[in-house]
């Protein structure tokens, strides 16, 4: 079923984000702040450029020993997952800035990250956060067939083991990115005539791509070896050891808030309709964990506060401990859940049970 075929009700509580949507405009306007970022924000872009530069800079100047190399690696690692979640994933969201060219610029961020911008947009701005958890519709609820996530999946013999295996393969994220993903995920939608706005012109977009990949391994990988005179397996090290931690909080924190019990992955009927209203859907297929935390919320960018963030993307997430008290009372009104862990360990338990039991095979 084409995604554009999906309905959401929408007589079904339709008064709860009317008054959500009221409640939440009212705080904006009775504290006189905008939605997107301030100084805040800014001081967090400064702080994980850094944390992914300065390492960066430090081991192609000086000659250091092995184990302090993996240490800066690690470092790089930990600030290219937090320029994704702080500050690109907001600005192409629109919310990091009220000025579109300031969101252009930063959302470009994610050439760092080994990502691609359009591709992004597709996957997580329309499909996920549209048809969030809907199997054959949600991208993020797709592994391949190594990992299954839903019932809904099909079942191999292999998947009673990930619980085991699948932390491992959760780091190779952004390296997946880098070689063939972007390269796959941009011939599906191109194909398929998916865009956030004006369909790109496919010559002018595949030669962006072309040239970004360039540029990307020329910056970590190219100029380290050839001008700084880095020996290469070191640079490689490097380089592996930075996206694997990257992609290792990208992921559990991305599958906390959605590959858990707590989160609905239902389907649609024969016509397509979903039964619940696109917010009342948002509510019942995402879970927050570590809301009081406040170095969790500070690193994740608020998107330890998905609920918040998946029904007012275009509010930065720098709002969302704030906003957060309005979505929970509201829900409570409207006798709606609200899925929260207290606490990221119990998140990750609870994301593994999980895992656990969508890897027992189904009784037919």
């Amino acid at each position: 079923m084409d995604s554009k075929n999906i309905r959401f009700e929408r007589k079904n509580s339709s008064d709860f984000f009317r008054i959500l949507n009221t409640r939440v405009n009212h705080y904006f306007k009775q504290k006189n702040i905008r939605k997107t970022g301030n100084w805040k924000i800014w001081l967090k872009t400064f702080v994980m450029f850094s944390l992914l530069i300065t390492p960066y800079v430090i081991i192609s100047i000086f000659t250091i020993p092995g184990w302090t190399q993996v240490l800066f690696s690690i470092i790089m690692g930990i600030g290219l997952a937090g320029v994704g979640m702080n500050v690109m994933h907001d600005a192409i969201h629109d919310s990091l800035s009220s000025k579109k060219w300031v969101n252009r610029l930063m959302g470009s961020s994610i050439y760092l990250l080994a990502g691609n911008r359009y591709n992004w947009q597709v996957q997580h701005n329309i499909l996920h956060h549209t048809y969030t958890n809907i199997h054959g519709h949600d991208e993020d609820m797709e592994a391949g067939k190594i990992i299954r996530f839903s019932k809904h999946s099909e079942w191999k013999w292999y998947h009673r083991f990930q619980h085991y295996y699948s932390v491992l393969l959760y780091g190779l994220l952004t390296i997946n990115w880098a070689i063939t993903a972007d390269f796959l995920q941009m011939k599906r939608y191109m194909k398929r005539k998916l865009s956030q706005g004006k369909f790109p012109n496919p010559f002018v977009n595949w030669t962006k791509l072309l040239i970004s990949k360039i540029l990307y391994f020329t910056f970590w990988i190219i100029i380290p070896i050839f001008i700084f005179k880095i020996l290469w397996w070191k640079v490689l090290i490097s380089f592996i050891v930075m996206h694997y931690t990257a992609g290792l909080i990208l992921t559990i924190v991305f599958q906390l808030a959605h590959i858990m019990d707590e989160a609905d992955m239902p389907l649609p009927d024969s016509k397509g309709n979903i039964k619940n209203s696109w917010a009342i859907h948002q509510l019942k297929t995402t879970v927050n964990f570590a809301c009081d935390n406040k170095l969790v919320n500070w690193f994740t960018g608020g998107l330890n506060h998905q609920i918040e963030h998946h029904i007012f993307p275009n509010i930065s997430h720098i709002h969302y401990d704030k906003i957060a008290k309005i979505v929970r009372k509201t829900a409570k009104e409207f006798n709606l859940p609200y899925n929260e862990f207290k606490n990221t360990k119990d998140a990750i338990v609870a994301h593994f049970n999980h895992i656990r039991l969508m890897g027992i095979k189904p009784i037919v």
